[in-house]
């Protein structure tokens, strides 16, 4: 799975309507060209190619008073909004996710009601302790890497990071057991998106060919 699909439709999906240089921003304001391929030309393909596939609709909208050409404003459609419900679930719950795709779904984890994320979460427990098992059918770690040559360091490796991701899972658990943030249903939840000409402390300043489009 590709972070970008799931980080564009959130952020278009918060805004309700949002034109290309707003999801930028936005993305840029939490971090995520950093930690993903959310760079500039990957954020205006991907709502030019999800609104060819129907997931998004296209507004095309007057130019502003200053001038220059019309923009171009996107909203979620029922198709759009299916595909970042199912992106967000698979997030959440498989654990052979890589980094980028697990942080984004993070970004956007209120958007579900609280019981059913920690079911997903608890689900994903589950995961982590049968690919655990399978790996140690080969290897046991308590013999340490060596058993296996400089090749047992990958074992190693997996089995420490596997143990790492079930540790942070469990502690998310106990925070959101003991009612941390809100969620879906719950009121209104905390939604971290620029406002309009709100100026945005973390923009690279980098221009690209569509910012004004």
């Amino acid at each position: 799975m590709s972070a970008i699909r799931l980080l564009v439709l959130g952020a278009v999906r918060q805004h309700g309507r949002a034109h290309g240089y707003q999801v930028r921003s936005d993305l840029e304001y939490w971090g995520a060209h950093e930690w993903s391929n959310a760079k500039p030309g990957s954020i205006y393909h991907a709502l030019k190619q999800m609104a060819k596939q129907g997931l998004l609709r296209a507004h095309e909208i007057a130019p502003s008073t200053a001038g220059g050409p019309p923009r171009t404003e996107y909203e979620i459609t029922d198709s759009g909004e299916e595909e970042f419900f199912r992106l967000l679930r698979e997030s959440l719950v498989s654990y052979d996710q890589k980094t980028d795709v697990q942080s984004a779904a993070l970004g956007f984890l209120v958007e579900l009601p609280r019981a059913e994320v920690l079911e997903l979460l608890r689900d994903r427990l589950r995961r982590i302790g049968r690919w655990r098992d399978s790996v140690t059918e080969h290897y046991v770690p308590e013999g340490g890497p060596g058993q296996l040559g400089h090749i047992g360091e990958i074992m190693h490796l997996w089995i420490r990071t596997a143990d790492s991701d079930e540790d942070w899972t469990r502690g998310l658990i106990a925070r959101l057991e003991a009612g941390a943030y809100t969620f879906a249903g719950e009121g209104e939840p905390f939604v971290g998106v620029l406002a309009e000409g709100q100026e945005n402390p973390y923009a690279t300043g980098e221009r690209h060919p569509e910012d004004d489009r």
